[in-house]
């Protein structure tokens, strides 16, 4: 089985690479299982050593769209694409042509560069919690389905939803077998803060842990629907997995999410790590910020995740102590 990564060298990316590649196997929409020969990342950035060392592992370097229409993916025999590879909220927001580049012509590009290869492709794309939005005049309702009406209201959010009605007719048409999964915001991610509005709900974790201080942008009754990375990966892994039976139809599938506040978040962070961690974050309000996250729903339900076998996380604190498990070089505070 050979596989492309968009994206692959991020830490989402890498980390769906290393999974794939620790499994060994992938059973592709219900087929039986399939020895992993390839897995191609492409990528702005160099993958991590060890990605790099591993035989299976090809890196495709470079803007996205330029790698896409000069051939060097996806290549022949691609059996199944996971398109990670996007430009973050805040950019978007900040760069229109970034995003429109980024996020819809280098999407558009690859669906068409898949239907040239004529056999039907899984293609796994990687939506976002960010195509719901509060509509001036017109709320979100109380609880996010599966098939509520997105109306989003960031450029981020809008292409995404591009990108998920794209999905859905190319799938239609058969020329992919289409997977859109709607990400929760995951949190902690380790490394460095990136462009995204969300980014902050990982670094009032991580940075505190390392003994530094944080900004929070929004108040503590901010609502929030986090999945950790594990079981994010877990869930882009079980779209590829899926039967069209299983799946249903084309639309886009919610991630689990767990559901809490950003106050929550520090408290759970208290309970790991104590008041010396509270005292690090900053409560500075931040508009910009607040006008892109005030916008997101707090609650999403995520019925056919479910059916699929797919569980949200048990509890932030939980997903703390995960991150701390995981990444012991970062964490200089003291921890219970």
């Amino acid at each position: 089985m050979n596989i492309l990564i968009t994206g692959g060298c991020g830490f989402l990316g890498a980390r769906l690479a290393r999974a794939l590649l620790a499994q060994g196997k992938l059973a592709l929409a219900g087929s039986a299982a399939r020895t992993i020969e390839t897995v191609t990342l492409a990528d702005r950035a160099a993958p991590p050593a060890d990605l790099a060392a591993d035989p299976r592992v090809r890196f495709v370097g470079g803007d996205l769209h330029e790698q896409v229409r000069s051939g060097a993916i996806p290549a022949a025999g691609t059996d199944v694409v996971f398109h990670l590879a996007a430009a973050v909220s805040g950019e978007c927001e900040a760069d229109f042509d970034l995003g429109m580049h980024s996020n819809l012509d280098a999407t558009r590009a690859l669906l068409d560069a898949c239907r040239a290869m004529g056999s039907q492709p899984t293609f796994v794309f990687a939506s976002s919690l960010a195509v719901f939005g509060n509509l001036p005049g017109q709320p979100l309702p109380e609880r996010i389905e599966d098939f509520t009406l997105p109306t989003p209201q960031s450029s981020y959010g809008i292409q995404k939803f591009i990108g998920e009605q794209l999905m859905a007719d190319y799938a239609r048409k058969g020329f992919i077998r289409g997977r859109s999964v709607r990400l929760m915001t995951v949190s902690v991610r380790p490394g460095k803060p990136n462009g995204a509005a969300s980014s902050f709900l990982s670094g009032m974790i991580r940075e505190p842990l390392a003994g530094e201080k944080s900004a929070c942008p929004v108040p503590p009754e901010t609502p929030v629907a986090l999945a950790s990375p594990t079981r994010t990966i877990e869930g882009i892994i079980r779209a590829a997995e899926a039967t069209d039976a299983e799946w249903g139809p084309p639309t886009a599938v919610n991630l689990p999410s767990l559901r809490t506040t950003v106050g929550g978040m520090a408290k759970a962070l208290e309970q790991v790590a104590g008041k010396a961690a509270t005292d690090l974050l900053e409560w500075a309000p931040d508009p910009a910020i607040q006008r892109i996250v005030k916008t997101w729903p707090g609650k999403v339900e995520f019925a056919r995740a479910q059916a699929l076998g797919l569980q949200a996380d048990a509890d932030f604190v939980s997903v703390v102590r995960d991150y701390i498990r995981e990444n012991p070089g970062a964490v200089k505070l003291a921890v219970r």
